[in-house]
């Protein structure tokens, strides 16, 4: 299994920081929550984590089975999906799923397998057929994570996949990420939504590249002496 954690983290974009100096521990096998409103932080710590950009400062660290790994050597383990869209409005559910079978080069017994084990728990068999344009908003994110999911990811990135989302889809998406985390994937997720965090097993608390906290989430209300995840952000912004 794997695992990341970062050491006095830093980006810059110009004269903007949007991160400074955060240190995280992303644990193995767990499902973590980067919670933070617009401007966060949230995507920045994603795109490094996957190797996309490069820190201004401090170090990111991974480690599989209790012991350091190169990212090199973790990468093809790892995906990650963007908020923005990133599917093709021509393509099938179908032609989608063979798109991304080419791209990790599956052999024909795994994809098969894969694909219709996908197809089945998100839902989607019978939409096999329809455009991703023509996808409801849950529909189109579970598409996204199931591209994601093709290659058997051992380390998942997800950046606000529920944002837009109507609320039965919104849970339908948690049901999947539950069972990816029974699976021991290393799953972190970014969310704007309050109520998400308290579904994490471990949340970090962004605001403008500050970390505010991480844990357990009871544990984290409870250190801060708050009723809610909305009292923190609002005593860090008085």
């Amino acid at each position: 299994m794997f695992a990341i954690s970062t050491e006095s983290l830093r980006k810059s974009f110009g004269r903007v920081k949007a991160l400074d100096s955060v240190s995280f521990d992303f644990s193995a096998g767990l499902l973590h929550g980067l919670i933070g409103s617009d401007g966060a932080g949230k995507t920045t710590t994603l795109r490094l984590l996957a190797g996309l950009l490069r820190p201004s400062a401090g170090r990111i660290r991974y480690f599989r089975d209790g012991a350091p790994s190169a990212f090199e050597a973790m990468r093809p383990s790892l995906a990650y999906m963007p908020q923005q869209a990133s599917l093709y409005p021509d393509l099938s559910v179908a032609e989608h799923l063979e798109f991304f079978r080419e791209l990790y080069r599956l052999d024909a017994a795994t994809f098969r397998k894969r694909s219709s084990e996908l197809l089945e728990i998100t839902r989607l068999g019978k939409f096999s057929d329809r455009r991703a344009a023509q996808l409801s908003g849950g529909m189109y994110k579970k598409l996204g994570l199931m591209c994601a999911l093709l290659q058997s990811p051992s380390v998942l990135l997800l950046d606000e996949p529920t944002n837009g989302v109507d609320p039965i889809s919104r849970r339908e998406f948690w049901e999947l990420l539950y069972g990816l985390a029974a699976e021991k994937i290393l799953v972190v997720v970014s969310t704007a939504y309050m109520d998400e965090a308290e579904r994490c097993a471990r949340v970090h608390l962004l605001d403008s590249g500050r970390l505010l906290a991480s844990g357990e989430p009871r544990a984290v209300l409870k250190a801060a002496g708050a009723r809610s995840f909305e009292e923190i952000f609002i005593r860090s912004a008085a």
